[in-house]
């Protein structure tokens, strides 16, 4: 078997090229008890869970679904690991672990927590049951109760009906912040196509936003470029200068924007529309016109990991909300996550969940709950949870890892520690895996509530979790 070393010298060689796919490509882990695997879900090319649920089912998950996005394979990089490696030693990471956790610029409020993916042993425990602040890394949790809650293949529809008695075609908002105008103009086409067979030549236009409770919701930080406003009917994150991820410009009323777009698009398909859209639910005996379709959940889970979509992870988590019979507000979400971590046996104690995104300061986590989410998303009978790890950013390719363990202090760990990030001002935080050169692969979650400088926070955790990648602690 090659050594992870070995390919990652392969990988360095050609890094501008494999940037684009290794986020997918260095598949998910794979917990058991004598053998840790890091090929991930994947099976020629399709993820393996996904297909054999559809064999179970009688077709095929890669096919469009009303239109609904489909998703590239990915291309397997590194061998399995064969588990072979003797057992760490407790004593052995904390010393290692100890020089980088306890620089300054962490403050005195670090919690932290490192677990053997193929023994479940805790192998590190700092104040893991203290709740802290976790910014982005909430997404983990994110991730996994909304893989438990919808199961991996779930798609968000946006649909058109027809209300006859209003001669209105209402868009309706599925809660789907990965619309995009050409899904729009498709769904526009497919309504016209509609439209004509009922012999319907001129229609008012109405959006639904019932949804989520209101119509939607501002974060409690506002309308910012980290965050649009929270509406289940929105094209591209209500995003203004064209960009799909990162910080961007959004708009004020992203939904009356999408509805504007829809009703264009109609006009373009050869529809006549009388009037300016108006904001009104559609009636519960309205028929179904035509939909556009998410990619599965376990792609939006991905893409929110990668790129910490705030967005996304909003959207998520009230999905998760509204499938568990809550309301699709942040009460409600909060109340959906702790029940759905309940039913994957993961203590919460310490833990408050008040957001998707981790952009609310009031929210907190322990160390323990977020490595013990990561082992549950690692175990081989739970196959549903794996985009949780798979898209986990790669030290030094990939999302918002993708700048970072360039330096000295982080080389040990690039393309060996997978990782969600989270910052907010005095706070810095990293959970994820790390992969070790004699083959074993440990979770850690490290929380820094009181960091006195970003950037040295930073990359004081960097060196920890590349620590960890660069271990040899039997």
């Amino acid at each position: 078997m090659r050594r992870a070393a070995e390919v990652l010298e392969g990988l360095r060689r050609h890094r501008a090229t494999w940037r684009l796919v290794i986020g997918s490509a260095t598949a998910g882990l794979v917990l058991a008890a004598v053998a840790v695997a890091l090929t991930g879900p994947w099976d020629s090319g399709r993820r393996a869970a996904e297909r054999a649920q559809a064999a179970e089912a009688g077709r095929d998950p890669a096919a469009p679904e009303d239109g609904g996005v489909t998703v590239p394979g990915a291309v397997t990089v590194l061998d399995p690991l064969d588990g072979s490696a003797p057992e760490y030693a407790p004593d052995a990471v904390r010393r290692l672990l100890e020089p980088a956790l306890s620089d300054a610029a962490l403050g005195d409020g670090t919690t932290a927590a490192v677990v053997d993916l193929a023994t479940g042993e805790t192998l590190y425990a700092d104040h893991a049951g203290t709740g802290r602040a976790p910014a982005s890394t909430v997404k983990i949790i994110t991730a996994v109760t909304a893989l438990n809650a919808l199961g991996p293949e779930h798609r968000l529809a946006t649909t058109a009906v027809w209300d006859a008695d209003g001669e209105r075609v209402v868009l309706v908002g599925g809660g789907d912040p990965t619309l995009t105008a050409d899904d729009l103009t498709a769904l526009a086409e497919r309504t016209a196509a509609a439209l004509a067979d009922r012999g319907a030549d001129r229609v008012r236009v109405a959006y639904d936003t019932s949804l989520y409770p209101g119509g939607g919701e501002r974060h409690p930080i506002g309308i910012n470029d980290n965050i649009a406003a929270i509406t289940p009917l929105q094209v591209n994150e209500g995003r203004l200068d064209g960009s799909t991820h990162g910080p961007a410009p959004r708009a004020d009323d992203p939904a009356a924007d999408a509805a504007d777009a829809f009703t264009e698009a109609l006009t373009a398909a050869g529809v006549r529309v009388s009037g300016d859209p108006a904001d009104r639910k559609a009636p519960d005996d309205a028929e179904r016109l035509a939909v556009v379709r998410s990619a599965p959940l376990s792609s939006l889970v991905e893409r929110m990991l990668t790129n910490s979509d705030n967005d996304l992870a909003e959207a998520l988590a009230r999905h998760t909300a509204l499938a568990t019979g809550e309301r699709a507000d942040s009460e409600g979400l909060g109340r959906a996550m702790a029940a759905q971590l309940d039913d994957l046996g993961l203590a919460h104690d310490g833990a408050r969940v008040v957001d998707g995104s981790g952009l609310d300061r009031d929210g907190r986590l322990t160390a323990e709950l977020l490595t013990q989410a990561l082992a549950t998303a690692a175990d081989p009978g739970r196959p549903e949870l794996r985009s949780a790890l798979t898209g986990l950013p790669v030290a030094g390719f990939t999302g918002t890892l993708a700048g970072r363990y360039d330096g000295d202090g982080g080389d040990g760990g690039s393309g060996l520690v997978r990782a969600k990030t989270g910052t907010l001002t005095g706070v810095n935080t990293l959970a994820g895996t790390a992969g070790t050169p004699d083959g074993r692969v440990l979770a850690f979650a490290f929380l820094a509530a009181d960091t006195t400088d970003a950037d040295a926070a930073e990359a004081a955790l960097d060196r920890a979790a590349g620590a960890l990648a660069a271990c040899g602690c039997a």
